[in-house]
Order: structure tokens, then sequence, then C-alpha cells
């Protein structure tokens, strides 16, 4: 065979390799956020998570200003009333003690001199030695000498209070929430120093958005559990809902009082509050949001059938009771046990192949409620 016709032959095949069809790419099944919907009955409610707060807090300050050269707590001791949590250089406090303390003894003497001069010149104007008006002028030097005698006194009172000021005492039984000074800091008068929570009645307080609030003005009581102990429900009454909105969140915060506290319940505890659902409590499964969607003038999800380890959607119809701040009630149209994607449900074709994912975070427990379930 001689070089044309291997050149030619070479040229062929490459043509006949081009005009070939590739072959078809197989994508990989899509991922899909999945939400499976628990079997659990368990009671209606709205979920409200805030913090264990004492109902009673205070600000600690010193009356005068210094520099803080000893503290005695830090934040979380348990103190008693009238013990010492911190101390101010007394120095210049005990220098303006001594000096209210000379000007009283100067006043004093003045006191007693001018009071010498009217017994003895009183003495003489009965004797005619000298006219009236003399005495008038020393009478009137006495009473001057007497206020000052007052004055002083009431300096030399205030300075010996402020004297005492030095020292920052607890008024109430209670727990140091907070510290805002340090050793060599100089403060203000009236500068927050501490925050005591007094003991006593505990609250939970948390943020409510305004759809709730007439609710929250009509529950009588309320349930409160901990998140160290979940399965303890403690009985809670609303004490307080704040007149004006937070400008930031526009929520409201509201204060719920604890009315039985166990003995282990701490400050600064994560605390649920639990508001009892009208509309929940008609029957229900509670939803993601996310899973909801409209197709046709009504709302839908997307079902997903187990195909191996692969899922296939299927479009279902479903009746939204209410919309919540944690998902969407449904009343119908929807099992216990079915699984349903819970994002990305515009991008879905029905029929499509893929792949279940689990969320990112776990989320909130899904709520099975039927009618009569207790509260």
């Amino acid at each position: 065979m001689n070089t044309r016709t291997l050149i030619a032959s070479a040229l062929a095949l490459g043509f006949l390799a081009a005009c070939s069809k590739p072959e078809p790419v197989v994508e990989a099944p899509r991922p899909v956020v999945v939400f499976t919907l628990a079997s659990a009955q368990v009671a209606p409610a709205a979920l409200y998570t805030g913090e264990v707060r004492a109902r009673y807090e205070s600000d600690l300050a010193f009356r005068i200003g210094g520099k803080i050269v000893e503290r005695r707590v830090d934040v979380g001791a348990v103190v008693k009333p009238g013990q010492l949590l911190a101390r101010l250089d007394p120095a210049d406090a005990g220098l303006n003690a001594e000096a209210a303390r000379a000007q009283l003894a100067a006043a004093e003497n003045e006191f007693a001199y001018a009071r010498a001069e009217v017994l003895r010149y009183r003495d003489l104007v009965a004797k005619n030695f000298v006219s009236r008006s003399v005495l008038d002028a020393k009478e009137t030097a006495f009473r001057s000498a007497t206020a000052r005698v007052e004055q002083a006194r009431a300096q030399a009172s205030v300075a010996g209070r402020q004297a005492g000021y030095t020292s920052l005492l607890a008024d109430q039984p209670g727990v140091i929430t907070a510290v805002g000074a340090e050793v060599g800091q100089v403060v203000k008068d009236s500068a927050v120093v501490m925050k005591l929570a007094r003991d006593g009645e505990r609250e939970v307080l948390i943020a409510v958005p305004e759809s709730r609030i007439g609710e929250l003005k009509k529950a009588g009581r309320v349930e409160v559990r901990l998140w160290t102990q979940p399965d303890v429900a403690l009985a809670g009454r609303v004490r307080e809902i704040a007149p004006s909105a937070d400008a930031a969140t526009r929520t409201y915060a509201v204060r719920v009082s604890i009315v039985d506290p166990l003995p282990a319940l701490q400050l600064g505890m994560t605390a649920n509050v639990v508001l009892a659902d009208a509309a929940a409590s008609a029957g229900g499964l509670l939803v993601p949001i996310t899973a909801v969607f409209e197709h046709g003038g009504a709302s839908a999800v997307w079902v997903m059938q187990a195909e191996g380890e692969l899922v296939k959607p299927v479009l279902r119809k479903v009746t939204v009771r209410q919309y919540r701040e944690d998902g969407a009630l449904i009343s119908a149209g929807l099992t216990a046990g079915e699984t349903i994607a819970a994002a990305g449900v515009n991008k879905i074709i029905a029929g499509q192949a893929l792949r279940p994912v689990a969320p990112a975070r776990p989320a909130a427990a899904p709520m099975a409620v039927r009618p009569g379930a207790a509260s």
C-alpha cells in the first residue's frame, strides 16, 4: 500500500469518527432537602424561647465618685444584705470629713463667744450702761452664729456619710449578674458598677410578635419548660406586656412569672414558654413554611416516594389551616410519617429522581395534633 492510500484511509476514518453521535451524559440526581412528619401526638401550642430572669434587678452604684481600690465579688457570687462588694479610695472622702468637722468646731467657738456677748450686754443694758441698739446688734450676731453652727453640723454629717459611701454594700440578698467596673478604674457617682438579681420570684423574658399579643392578654396561665428538663412543665402567668414594640425587632417584650419554680432553676437558663393555640387544637400537622407553595390556585406540597436510595416527588394538594411563626398548619392532605420536600419546591419537577438530604440544622420537631389533645 502506497503513501497516498494510507493518507486517504486515515482521513476517511477521521471523518467517520467525527460524524458518529456522542454518548449521552447521565446527570447525577439533584439533592433535595426533605422533612419527615412526626407520628407522635403532642399538645397544640405556640412556643417562644426566652431567658430566666429575676423579677427585681437592681443597678448598684457608688453615691460618690472616686477610684476603685478593691472589688470583693465576681459575676455569679451569692451575696447577703450588708456584704461589702467594692470600695473606693477613702482618702479624699476622709479629708472632706475632717474639713467639715473643723468648720463645725470653728462655728461652735463663734457661737459660744456670741452667746457670752449677748448675756454680758443684757446685763449692761439692764444697768443702763449701754444702749439698746448695741444689744440688738449682739443678739443678731448670736442668731447668725447659731445658724452657722447648724449649717456646719449638717455639712459635717453629710461629709461623714460620704466617707461611708466609699464602701458599696449589698442592700438585698441575691446574685451578682454583671460587673461594670474594675479595680483602678475611676467612676462617677451613680455610674453602674454591678447588677444584682434579687432572690425571690423568677420569670422568663420572651419576645412576642404583635399577632400574638391579643392571645397573651387573654391567656390565664401558660406553660414553661426548661431546656435542661424538657419533660417538666411549670405553671406560668403572664405578668407584664411591654406597651410598645422594640424599634429593631418589632416585637413586644413579655415577662412570664413562674408560679412554682424548681430548686434547680438558675438565672440565665433558657426556657420555652408554651401558649395554647386554638387553631392547632382543631387538628393538623405542622410543616416548614418553605414546603408549601401555590399550584393551580391551591396550596400544595411535594410528597417524596422512596425508590431505593433516591426519591421521586409527587404533587399533593393540601389544606392550610393557619400560617404561623413556626410553620404552616396543614389540616388535610398529609398524614404523619410521610416525607415532603422542605426547600426549593418551585424547582422540583414531578417524577424526577432526587437524592434526599437532611437539613443542615435539626428542624423544630413537627407538631402533629388531634382534636381534644391535651394542652
